[in-house]
């Protein structure tokens, strides 16, 4: 079944069907329902999710600083005044 109705498009986007029309030789409305058909199934489908990658670096240990007591440690690198 179809209908027949009336939508109001912007004049860049009436251009750019006309431009597609003509390239692919589809009459307007079927381009029209086609792109429409196919924003429908975009949203339907979540977007593709990149894979979060976090890259390490070694930065190696300090000379005299002990990594077990955190005070001496907070002390070496941000000086006395750390606290």
């Amino acid at each position: 079944m179809s209908i027949r109705t009336t939508v109001t498009l912007d004049d860049d986007v009436v251009a750019r069907l006309k431009e597609l029309s003509a390239a692919k030789r589809l009459p307007f409305r079927k381009l029209l329902n086609d792109l429409l058909r196919a924003g429908f199934s975009a949203q339907n489908s979540p977007a593709p999710r990149q894979r979060f990658v976090v890259k390490s670096a070694n930065l190696g240990v300090m000379p005299g600083v002990d990594l077990d007591n955190i005070g001496a440690t907070l002390e070496a690198l941000e000086g006395p005044t750390w606290r």
